[in-house]
């Protein structure tokens, strides 16, 4: 999995139609002539995801107006819990986020398109549980090309700087 990210030696992404915050079923091509920036998580993520997710608000606000050719793009990997407030959770962030949900089923064959590792861990008290997961945000091209990952905690200032490079081309 790791080689197919950092060499490209498999493919990265797909097509795929999930849900957004609002109800709507979206499509990756709705994207298209943007970059897209994919982020698999979860909204009771208690640090990882938040973090992430505030350094790619952060990235986005440092780039002013070249922000409109990116879109952020917020998949969870935990439904059950997560569709009936995803809307109130990616409007913590930057104001042009899409959170997109599903079955478990279809977020898995997403999330297993563009390589993503998570798995659920039960708590100690019945019913708990949390989920472990990679955190890497993953950079698409203005096709639907995968460009690249950053790994969790790339601080906004780097992204920025490798949104530049991109939106440059």
């Amino acid at each position: 999995m790791m080689d197919d990210l950092m060499y490209g030696r498999g493919s990265v992404g797909g097509p795929f139609t999930l849900t957004d915050q609002t109800g709507k079923p979206r499509s990756d091509s709705e994207f298209r002539g943007k970059l897209m920036i994919v982020y698999f998580g979860y909204t009771f993520c208690p640090d990882v995801c938040p973090t992430d997710l505030t350094a790619i608000t952060q990235a986005l606000d440092a780039l002013g107006p070249a922000a409109a050719d990116v879109q952020p793009i917020f998949i969870t990997i935990d439904p059950e819990r997560d569709t009936k407030v995803l809307a109130d959770y990616v409007a913590a962030f930057h104001r042009s986020f899409v959170g997109l949900t599903g079955s478990p089923d279809e977020i898995r064959k997403v999330a297993n398109s563009y390589k993503a590792f998570y798995a659920k861990v039960p708590g100690e008290r019945g019913g708990e549980y949390s989920i472990d997961h990679a955190g890497v945000i993953y950079l698409m091209g203005r096709n639907g090309e995968y460009l690249g990952f950053m790994p969790p905690q790339t601080g906004p200032d780097r992204l920025s700087e490798i949104l530049r490079k991109y939106l440059a081309n």
